[in-house]
């Protein structure tokens, strides 16, 4: 049996209703799960990029790939993972802090991360970051679980490096 590996799928496709959920059915049908899933309009207020992060074998991606090519809606895709790109994680996580060394703590982790507080209150601080699917898992692993009240997280997004581009 072939390992699987995670890989992060870009897709453009057109920015129309139900587009979204021919691709979704496309992995259900299959039994793959999709670890995260970003979409959102692009410079072409017609199109849509999708990002897509799944963990599945080489020659499983193949298939789907060339299935998500057959899709109506679907337009290009392309699997950033193995080329040179770019990829970014944002997290909003929100923390109890009661005592004044949790709160020296907190602040220690989010400059050694650099994150941001961007909401405080007398026991809460919600604090942003960006980074690695890597950096945000380190920066949940270093605090205290008893301290996370709520973690929010985009899953991964990516870009190709340089001029290449996910155009049509």
């Amino acid at each position: 049996m072939k390992e699987n590996q995670r890989h992060i799928l870009s897709i453009l496709m057109e920015n129309q209703p139900g587009a979204l959920s021919r691709v979704v059915g496309l992995f259900s049908a299959r039994n793959f799960n999709i670890e995260s899933l970003s979409v959102a309009p692009t410079d072409d207020d017609s199109l849509s990029r999708l990002t897509l992060s799944t963990n599945i074998a080489a020659d499983k991606l193949d298939q789907v790939t060339k299935q998500l090519n057959k899709l109506i809606d679907v337009v290009k895709v392309i699997d950033v993972t193995h080329s040179s790109h770019i990829e970014r994680d944002f997290m909003l996580v929100k923390v109890s802090i009661t005592k004044a060394e949790i709160k020296s703590e907190v602040l220690n982790l989010v400059n050694i991360f650099r994150g941001t507080i961007v909401d405080v209150s007398n026991e809460v601080y919600v604090i942003q970051l960006v980074g690695t699917c890597q950096k945000i898992d380190a920066f949940l692993e270093a605090i205290s679980p008893n301290m996370i009240i709520e973690v929010v997280r985009t899953g991964a997004v990516g870009v190709l490096r340089g001029n290449r581009a996910l155009k049509i």
